[in-house]
């Protein structure tokens, strides 16, 4: 779509020539002659661009940029001011207006084009940021759910968010650690400023010290420039650190000068960089345990755990799994571009009687599956694919297992499948935390899983009774 600009100015001549030229070069044109007719055309055309003359009859131009600034919807508008030549001081005026830039007549027809562009760029690219971050906050505005274990943590962290303490957020995989995180900091002093996330577990030592710390020009081999951290991209912000557990302890000693004295040093470099930044972390593992057996600092975990919050898991939740499946399904519905798809009554009490043992993140993957999956627009049960060896361990059963009305190997056999299962769907898939979680050898739950494998094959017998 062709840029249109208003051309705005009392001289017939520079009118006709900048039509031209302006049109010769693919842009649309509308005119006014007065002040008063331009924010007539303004509101009538929706120019993308204005070239306003600061000597008009009616309204002057500084007039006009005035009436601009207090109408919200055009106060963006970029406007490039056009004035007689020695008038610098009535264009300084227009600057502090808000006017993008100036032209002194007569035009230089390369200059006039080159500075309607990157007005017109500089623009474009403040409307996508701003398309961008209102995505962002949108995905991240709403904490969902009324039931009492939500909303006590909700009131902490509104209350934590007050303060530039560290929050140390602690809960199972897919509880909304990140979303609680960015709540926090959107309740903050330090809204305006970024939000950095870093994933502790994502990255090796190496990549990982150089994602936080940033490195010198020379700092190794490939290092051919100077290359900022998120820690110093941050500055005046809010860092999230995810999965902090995860830090390997060398990291875990430098992020604690952070925490300590708010500076580092980059990856090569002797210079002392000081940040001003609020630091959240989060993980799912048992710190105490961790700080016990060495696999995390003590230091660092009291210099974290200033103010702790514990999300509650979406089994102790049940009452929020309404709002929160319909919540998914909206979002997913437009996404694939289905408004009126929903979900039956039986669908959503089989929802509510899930256990979820990946929580919130289980949730939303099994509405996005059966709003892409469904051959209808209302989702039924055999749609949303709930594993039933995991649908009756919250049932109608009222806490009993059926299976442990099973012989005794095929009793623990069956209890053994789930307890894996479940560790590693809380582990997303990843069999080395999933070992970790049971305090297992890695190869040792690998034999277990083969050993599930080959009796669903039908390959192992079952032991013989004693």
């Amino acid at each position: 779509m062709k840029a249109k600009i208003l051309i705005v100015d009392d001289n017939a001549d520079i009118i006709t020539v900048l039509e031209d030229r302006l049109q010769a070069s693919g842009y649309s044109t509308v005119v006014a002659r007065d002040g008063q007719q331009a924010l007539e055309q303004i509101e009538q055309e929706s120019p993308n661009l204005i070239l306003l003359d600061l000597d008009l009859p009616k309204l002057t131009g500084i007039e006009v940029l005035k009436r601009l600034s207090q109408i919200k919807q055009v106060e963006e508008l970029p406007v490039i001011v056009m004035t007689a030549h020695g008038s610098v001081n009535a264009a300084v005026e227009a600057m502090k207006e808000g006017a993008y830039d100036f032209l002194t007549k007569p035009l230089d027809k390369d200059h006039l084009l080159i500075v309607i562009r990157k007005a017109l760029e500089r623009d474009s690219l403040k409307r996508q940021v701003a398309y961008l971050r209102s995505e962002v906050d949108g995905r991240y505005a709403r904490i969902i759910g009324h039931s009492t274990s939500v909303r006590s943590v909700v009131e902490a962290a509104q209350r934590a968010a007050r303060s530039d303490a560290s929050v140390l957020l602690l809960g199972e995989s897919g509880t909304g650690k990140e979303l609680f995180a960015r709540s926090i900091h959107q309740w903050s002093h330090r809204h305006a400023m970024p939000l950095v996330v870093i994933n502790c577990v994502a990255l090796t030592e190496t990549l990982l010290e150089n994602e936080l710390f940033g490195h010198e020009r020379g700092a190794f081999t490939g290092a051919d420039r100077l290359q900022k951290g998120k820690l110093e991209m941050a500055d005046g912000g809010t860092v999230f650190l995810d999965e902090i557990g995860d830090m390997p302890l060398p990291l875990q000693a430098k992020l604690l000068r952070v925490l300590q004295d708010r500076e580092f040093q980059r990856v090569g470099g002797t210079r002392t960089v000081s940040v001003n930044i609020r630091i959240i972390a989060a993980t799912n593992k048992d710190l105490r345990q961790a700080v016990k057996t060495g696999q995390f600092r003590e230091d660092l975990y009291f210099r974290l755990n200033v103010i702790s919050l514990t999300l509650p898991p979406l089994r102790d939740r049940r009452t929020d799994i309404p709002a929160l499946a319909q919540f998914f399904l909206e979002r997913h519905a437009r996404e694939a571009k289905r408004p009126a798809i929903t979900l039956s009554p039986t669908s959503m009490d089989a929802l509510t009687r899930h256990p979820w043992p990946g929580n919130i993140r289980e949730l939303e993957n099994v509405i996005a599956r059966a709003v892409v999956l469904s051959p209808t627009d209302l989702i039924e049960p055999d749609v949303l694919a709930l594993a039933p060896e995991d649908a009756h361990l919250c049932g109608p059963h009222n806490g009993a297992l059926p299976y442990l009305e099973l012989p005794y190997h095929e009793s623990m056999d069956e209890h053994s499948r789930h307890i894996i299962a479940r560790a590693i769907e809380k582990a997303e898939g990843n069999q080395t935390r999933a070992a970790e979680y049971l305090k297992l050898q890695r190869t040792y739950l690998a034999r277990l899983l083969k050993q599930q494998r080959d009796r669903q094959e039908g390959k192992v017998e079952s032991e013989a009774e004693p």
